[in-house]
C-alpha cells in the first residue's frame, strides 16, 4: 500500500514551498464559502437559473484579458510578490461583498461586479502560482508536489462548502464572507514568509510580442494543445455547477447544497491520497483522454436519477475522474515547459481549465430554463463522451505521450538536473 500513499516529502524538504502550501491552504477553505455563497445570494435574490448562470459568464472576458496578461507578467516579475498583491486584492474584494451582505437591500450589481474582479485578481494570481512550482521543489518531486497542492484545493472544496452551508443555515451569509476575509489575512502571513521568486535570465519584457511567443510555443505542440481542448470540451458540456442551488429541489434536499459542492472533491482526495503511483506512471495523455470520458459518463448518470445518494455518488465519481485528468495534464505541464516561457503557457492553461467551465454553467443553466435540469446534466455529460472521443482519435500524438520518451520532457530534465549542479 505503501506504493499508492501519497508522497509528503516536499512538505519536509522545502521550507519555502510548506509555506506556500499552507497559505493556500486557508485560501482556498475561505474562498471556498465565498464560492458557494454568491451564487445562493443571487438565488435568494432572484431565484432565477439565468441570473445564476450569468454569473459565470461575467468572468470569461476578464479572465481572459488579464490571465493571459497575468502568465507574461509571471515570466517577467517576482512571482512570490505577484501571488501576495493579488492575494491582498481578493480580500478588498471580499470585503465589499461583505459590506453589500449587511445592507438592508442586497443588490446583485455588487455581486456581479465582484464576480469580474474576481476573474481580474484570479487571471493575474494563478499564472504566478502555477509558474512558482519549479521554483519551489526539485524537478522529481514535482509530481509528488502537484499531488500536494491538489490536497490542499480539494480540503477547500470539501470542507468549504460543508462549513459554508452550517454557517449560512445557523447564521447568515454575512459571516460566512467575514470568514473568507479572516482566511485571507492568514495566508498574506504565510506568503511573506516565502523568499522572492525573481524573474529567470532569459525572461522576456512584458509586451505583446512576448505573449504572442507564448501563444505560438503553445500551438506547436500537440501535447500541450491536446490538454487544453480536451479539458476545455469536459468542462464546457458537462460542468452542472450552476445548477445545484436547483438540483437540491429537485432531490428534495436543500439542506445538501455544500454536498453537492463537495462530492466532487471527495472523489478527487481519494485520487490524491492514493497517488503515489502516479509517480511513476508515463503514459499521461492516455490517462487524460481516459479521464475525461469518465467524467462525462459520471456526469450522464446524475441526471439520470432523483435519489440524493445516487447523485451524490455519480459527483464524487466525476471528481475522482476529473483530478486523474488534472494531475497528468499539471505534470506534462511541469515537466515540459522551460522556465522562462512557464508563466506565459500558465496564462494559457489557467484559461483552459477555468472558461470552459464558466461557459458551461451558462449551457448548463440555459438548457436546464428551456427544457428541465435532468436533460441539461445528461446531454450535457453524453456529449462531452463524444466530444472528447473524437478529440481523442484526432491527436494521436497525445495518446502515445510517453513521459520518458518525450522530447521536451527529456530536455527539461536536463535543464533541471544542470541548474541544480551548478
Amino acid at each position: 500500500m505503501a506504493k499508492f500513499a501519497i508522497d509528503i516529502s516536499p512538505l519536509k524538504k522545502y521550507r519555502d514551498y510548506r509555506n506556500f502550501w499552507s497559505s493556500g491552504l486557508v485560501s482556498y477553505l475561505g474562498s471556498m464559502i465565498t464560492y458557494v455563497a454568491m451564487p445562493l445570494h443571487l438565488k435568494q435574490i432572484t431565484g432565477s437559473y439565468v441570473a445564476v448562470g450569468i454569473l459565470g459568464v461575467i468572468e470569461i472576458v476578464p479572465l481572459i484579458v488579464f490571465g493571459l496578461y497575468g502568465g507574461v507578467l509571471a515570466d517577467s516579475v517576482d512571482r512570490k510578490k505577484m501571488v501576495w498583491a493579488t492575494e491582498a486584492g481578493a480580500l478588498v474584494v471580499v470585503s465589499a461583498l461583505l459590506a453589500n451582505s449587511l445592507l438592508p437591500h442586497p443588490t446583485t450589481i455588487v455581486i456581479y461586479l465582484a464576480a469580474a474582479l474576481f476573474a481580474v485578481v484570479d487571471g493575474l494570481q494563478r499564472p504566478s502560482m502555477g509558474a512558482i512550482l519549479p521554483r519551489l521543489v526539485g524537478h522529481d518531486d514535482l509530481a509528488s508536489a502537484s499531488n500536494l497542492n491538489s490536497l490542499r484545493f480539494q480540503f477547500g472544496i470539501i470542507v468549504g462548502p460543508t462549513l459554508g452551508g452550517i454557517i449560512f443555515s445557523t447564521f447568515n451569509i454575512s459571516v460566512g464572507y467575514g470568514f473568507d476575509l479572516a482566511t485571507y489575512l492568514i495566508s498574506l502571513f504565510f506568503l511573506a514568509r516565502v523568499r522572492n521568486i525573481p524573474p529567470s535570465h532569459e525572461a522576456e519584457k512584458p509586451s505583446f510580442k512576448a505573449l504572442w511567443e507564448g501563444i505560438q510555443y503553445a500551438f506547436s505542440r500537440q501535447d500541450l494543445l491536446a490538454t487544453y481542448v480536451i479539458d476545455l470540451a469536459a468542462m464546457f458540456f458537462a460542468m452542472p455547477n450552476a445548477l445545484f442551488p436547483f438540483w437540491v429541489d429537485y432531490v428534495h434536499a436543500p439542506w445538501a447544497l455544500g454536498f453537492f459542492y463537495s462530492a466532487g472533491m471527495v472523489g478527487a482526495l481519494a485520487i490524491t491520497l492514493t497517488s503515489g503511483w502516479t509517480r511513476e506512471f508515463r503514459f499521461h495523455g492516455r490517462a487524460v483522454i481516459w479521464a475525461a470520458i469518465g467524467w462525462g459518463i459520471s456526469i450522464a448518470l446524475a441526471g439520470l436519477t432523483h435519489s440524493l445518494i445516487l447523485v451524490l455518488l455519480c459527483l464524487v465519481a466525476a471528481g475522482a475522474s476529473d483530478h486523474i485528468s488534472a494531475l497528468f495534464r499539471g505534470v506534462i505541464w511541469n515537466q515540459t515547459i522551460p522556465d522562462n516561457f512557464r508563466g506565459r503557457l500558465a496564462g494559457i492553461e489557467m484559461l483552459s481549465y477555468s472558461i470552459g467551465p464558466l461557459a458551461g454553467q451558462l449551457r448548463a443553466a440555459t438548457v436546464a430554463a428551456a427544457t428541465s435540469l435532468s436533460f441539461s446534466v445528461t446531454s450535457g455529460g453524453v456529449i462531452c463522451v463524444v466530444v472528447v472521443a473524437i478529440l481523442a482519435f484526432l491527436l494521436p500524438d497525445f495518446r502515445k505521450y510517453d513521459s520518458e520518451t518525450n522530447k521536451y520532457a527529456i530536455q527539461e530534465r536536463e535543464n533541471r538536473k544542470n541548474n541544480e549542479n551548478k
